[in-house]
């Protein structure tokens, strides 16, 4: 059964003759929207839903990516667009790649981003991999993003229409290689639109929220963290000048930033200005001291450009929520770099993304590393 006609135009790169193409569908508007428009342009279409974690420790919640529910849904949609839908059981790979990563993170005074390693090493190349014994050529996904051909043929990431949805940042780990056979039909539409379309198309997505927890924790990460072995013990909680103030829960229980919950009484509000996992201790200090200059990043991928031989001016952020900030990015052995930006930022954060851009394209990014003491 077709659908009915789109108002929106397929905003995907351009192909002379219709595409077999896999869509990772969450069982979210996103991706059921992503389908939707894909069908309408004449593509055969396999929606593609994966199974990421047992359901004994994922309860289905309305705010959930990856619930038995948002299963069903994804069934539903692919039932009323025609096409056939595929589960492929992921677990152990989601466990390997994403799960136990985020666990030990914690314990290594960082503050993982799931997502980010799940685009990267699940819903890009492991995923387009399973998909291609499918028959596909190409894997769709619901991400407002875009894929372009830049100079020299390269191609390019870069964001969408709706920069207030821009999801580029989750999805700088993506292999360049993998770029030419990643689709992004959201890349021309904005939030409402879409939502628009699903409703139009009786798609019982359509007003579904969007997913805003960790999709494999059930309550509280720490108790999950905890109950996987990637926390700490209790330790010292000090001053920037090793002074002890008191005793922290655990160095999994705090991030950077943290104000609230450290028991501790002080003239000036006190922060969490770095996680010493050498020490086991947490370390606070005034606002001031939050604000950052320069920073090491690790497994630095560059997705849509060849890897720089010199510094590159670029715009950071060093969070998805974060403007950016400019600055310079400096190539350093083995995937390592230094970013130093023109202004301070607060709060940049060990175990988070910087990912660096210049105008409308992702360049690529790393993983920020604690500094020294």
């Amino acid at each position: 059964m077709n659908p009915a006609p789109l108002s929106a135009p397929l905003k995907t790169p351009s192909a002379p003759e219709p595409l077999a193409v896999a869509v990772a569908m969450s069982g979210g508007v996103d991706s059921s929207v992503a389908a939707a428009l894909l069908v309408e342009q004449g593509h055969r279409v396999v929606g593609v839903h994966m199974k990421l974690s047992p359901p004994a420790e994922h309860a289905p919640r309305p705010a959930s990516c990856c619930s038995l529910d948002d299963a069903l849904d994804a069934r539903l949609v692919c039932a009323k667009l025609g096409i056939p839908f595929v589960v492929l059981d992921f677990q152990q790979r989601f466990q390997a790649a994403v799960v136990d990563p985020f666990c030990k993170s914690y314990g290594q005074g960082k503050t993982p981003n799931p997502c980010v390693l799940c685009n990267q090493h699940i819903k890009s190349r492991a995923l387009l991999a399973e998909v291609r014994r499918l028959g596909c050529t190409h894997l769709a996904t619901g991400h407002y993003a875009a894929v372009r051909q830049g100079p020299a043929n390269r191609w390019q990431l870069i964001k969408p229409a709706d920069q207030a949805r821009d999801q580029t940042y989750f999805l700088f780990g993506t292999p360049a290689e993998e770029l030419p056979f990643l689709l992004f039909p959201l890349a021309g539409l904005e939030k409402p639109e879409a939502r628009r379309l699903a409703a139009n198309l009786g798609f019982g997505t359509w007003d579904k929220p969007d997913s805003q927890e960790i999709c494999f924790v059930p309550d509280d990460y720490r108790a999950f963290v905890e109950s996987r072995g990637g926390g700490t013990p209790p330790g010292d909680l000090v001053d920037t000048t090793g002074r002890v103030l008191g005793r922290h829960q655990g160095l999994h229980r705090y991030t950077v930033g943290q104000r609230k919950g450290l028991g501790l009484s002080s003239p000036q509000p006190l922060y969490v200005v770095r996680l010493d996992a050498a020490t086991n201790r947490v370390v606070v200090g005034e606002e001031s001291e939050l604000w950052v200059e320069s920073f090491q990043v690790e497994g630095v991928n560059w997705v849509s450009i060849e890897a720089p031989q010199a510094p590159l001016e670029v715009l950071v952020r060093v969070r998805s929520t974060h403007e950016g900030q400019t600055g310079r990015v400096i190539p350093q052995p083995n995937g390592t770099a230094r970013v130093v930006l023109r202004q301070p930022v607060r709060g940049v954060t060990p175990g988070q993304a910087a990912v660096f851009y210049q105008e409308n394209v992702l360049l690529g990014g790393g993983w920020i590393l604690p500094e020294a003491p």
